[in-house]
């Protein structure tokens, strides 16, 4: 018989054992739960891209807070979805007290209160009807500084509707900085940030803009991170936190778990990371087709988001991860 001094089978001989020694463990309370929250719908309305995940109606959304609660999921991100018509080139819908977005905050916060942490995107792209995240220039690209000043516009009408945290995601340098500054004028000293602070220029974000009915033509890349930029990363995040974030976020997750390592191992403040809606519906897909099991599957693809470093992960199956992982 061979002699060992070692044999690491000794720990995977049965579940508890394996659940003993497990060195990453995914809490209910590590997941924020995207939602879409759309304009001119009487009823939830099933986004084919997504599998499972719809948009939402004000009373829908308010149910669907209920149930993350009872969940004990970390808190819920809020999208608008504004009627096509009321789309102009600045993106007064999202900032408008008025807007799908900050009605949808309100709503929200007078369901739960303060027992759900209420996140609001913060970013014009879904309700310009270019689809960029800001205003333009006479050149046609997207103006820095003048989508910063609107930025920090939304973020007050945000901390007015009641959110918790603004959550700036469209990638302009200073955001931050800017919103923090806005913010504490206000008044709002005590509304944080969650801050996209590391977003590349990613495919797999096509099923989020049918989500959110994107009108986008073109693409991002002047704002957004070029994908094939490690360090870069690093640098964003570093900038972010130094302005004020309260929290760091890197998108797409899983995809990029180099990039998340790196910001998790310097950050001083949470990590978060965003499981996109790609992400989210190659296996939600997959699984319709009985190519994988989805449990496992999602379950998996989370763990290694938060093996990496995420100390809170967005992702559209926040509510049965919740029930799998207790």
């Amino acid at each position: 018989m061979t002699t060992l001094a070692r044999r690491p089978r000794r720990l995977r001989t049965t579940p508890a054992i394996r659940r003993l020694v497990a060195e990453t463990r995914v809490h209910p309370a590590q997941l924020l739960l995207p939602v879409f929250v759309a304009d001119g719908i009487t009823a939830p309305k099933p986004i084919s891209s997504m599998p499972g995940v719809v948009q939402h109606t004000l009373e829908s959304v308010r149910a669907e807070a209920t149930a993350a609660v009872a969940a004990g999921i970390g808190g819920i991100v809020l999208f608008g979805v504004p009627e096509t018509e009321d789309k102009d080139a600045t993106g007064s819908a999202g900032y408008a007290a008025d807007g799908i977005l900050n009605r949808a905050v309100a709503a929200v916060r007078a369901e739960v209160g303060d027992d759900l942490p209420i996140i609001a995107d913060t970013c014009l792209d879904e309700f310009t009807d270019h689809g960029h995240c800001g205003v333009l220039d006479a050149r046609g690209r997207v103006d820095n500084d003048a989508t910063i000043d609107l930025y920090v516009r939304q973020a007050v009408s945000q901390a007015e509707a009641g959110a918790h945290f603004v959550s700036p995601s469209g990638m302009m340098d200073g955001q931050v900085a800017a919103i923090r500054a806005g913010l504490d004028v206000a008044g709002y000293t005590e509304v944080g940030i969650l801050a996209y602070a590391v977003k590349y220029a990613s495919a797999f974000f096509g099923p989020f803009r049918e989500a959110v009915g994107s009108s986008l033509v073109g693409d991002r890349r002047t704002y957004q991170q070029d994908p094939a930029n490690r360090r870069e990363g690093r640098l964003e995040a570093a900038l972010d936190e130094l302005e004020g974030a309260d929290m760091v976020m890197v998108k797409p997750a899983s995809h990029y778990l180099d990039v998340l390592a790196d910001v998790a191992a310097w950050s001083r403040v949470p990590v978060a990371a965003y499981q996109v809606s790609g992400e989210y519906a190659m296996i939600a897909a997959a699984a319709e087709r009985g190519w994988i099991d989805r449990q496992a599957a999602l379950t998996e693809a989370v763990t290694s988001i938060v093996r990496a470093g995420a100390d809170i992960v967005l992702t559209y199956a926040a509510l049965d991860l919740a029930g799998w992982v207790k």
